[in-house]
């Protein structure tokens, strides 16, 4: 069984962004600018505001970060993200979800211009992921390919199992891995709530792709001998006996999972840090200009 190490591999990829940021620098006196908006008082998202903001100061980037409260008017949020829109030193938008329930979302994200949509949640950006036509790529998918061509040699031919249809990581990563390319040409089945024995499918499964957000629902009987797994979730479980009270787990019986496998990803410390990696990769395209739209 051999750990695939996601903290180090995005790692590697912040190195490799901070080098080509001097270059873009020292070429272009260009500085990728990712701009920030995080509207209430989520603790979540309070945090992952934070780890976006200290990546791109790792890498040299320059990030904005506003902090609206949760009484800010749809209006308001779609009059900051147009003033972005607008600012030529503004490469990457990102307004951070869930928002206060008075504000849509979609709304939201539809307003976002493409060419700086890094989150790659606007419907042009996906549309171009179906259609395998240059976009901005959704983060978490992103960071599940390089995962994933880091550990299989090949993934042409390969049965490719995702289990879990989200906007933000099953449909994107679904699409992405079945594309005529180096990095996919997968066959792939998705599997969902209203597939009929799911484990008949992920038994068949030379990768798995673990996105439900459901804790430790995959089990070892669920899994083939020597699959490769990637396991999305990130769910917080009770543990009275830990000092915090509770304890990180994936969508994977990590503990029971493991042995069986080539590979598999942590919880924490597998698909979580190539998320952040890759928003930092969309931004530095963004800035360097190199999707055309």
């Amino acid at each position: 069984m051999k750990l695939i190490d996601g903290k180090k591999i995005a790692a590697e990829i912040r190195a490799d962004l901070k080098e080509k940021g001097k270059k873009l620098l020292d070429e272009k006196g260009i500085i990728p600018c990712i701009a920030l908006l995080l509207v209430g008082d989520n603790p979540a998202s309070k945090i992952y505001v934070k780890m976006k903001d200290k990546a791109s100061k790792e890498v040299g980037f320059k990030s904005i970060i506003l902090d609206k409260p949760s009484d800010t008017s749809e209006e308001e949020v779609l009059a900051i993200v147009n003033k972005w829109n607008n600012d030529p030193e503004v490469h990457g938008i990102l307004v951070q979800l869930p928002l206060p329930k008075h504000i849509d979302e979609q709304k939201v994200i539809t307003s976002i211009s493409p060419s700086k949509d890094v989150d790659g949640f606007h419907p042009e950006n996906m549309g171009r992921l179906v259609l395998g036509l240059p976009g901005f790529v959704p983060c978490t998918p992103a960071g599940i390919v390089e995962l994933i061509n880091r550990s299989v040699d090949n993934v042409k031919g390969k049965h490719l199992v995702v289990v879990g249809r989200s906007n933000i990581v099953g449909k994107p990563i679904a699409n992405l891995m079945y594309q005529k390319n180096k990095q996919a040409n997968a066959t792939v089945t998705i599997c969902h709530t209203g597939t009929d024995n799911i484990a008949k499918y992920t038994r068949q499964a030379d990768i798995l792709i673990a996105a439900m957000g459901v804790p430790e629902a995959m089990t070892n009987d669920q899994v083939k001998e020597g699959a490769v797994v990637i396991d999305v979730g990130v769910n917080r479980v009770d543990a009275p006996e830990t000092e915090k009270g509770y304890r990180l787990c994936g969508d994977v019986d990590f503990e029971n999972v493991k042995d069986k496998t080539e590979a598999i990803t942590p919880v924490p410390g597998g698909v979580g840090p190539m998320t952040i990696a890759m928003l930092m990769r969309n931004t530095y395209l963004s800035a360097a200009g190199e999707i055309e739209y």
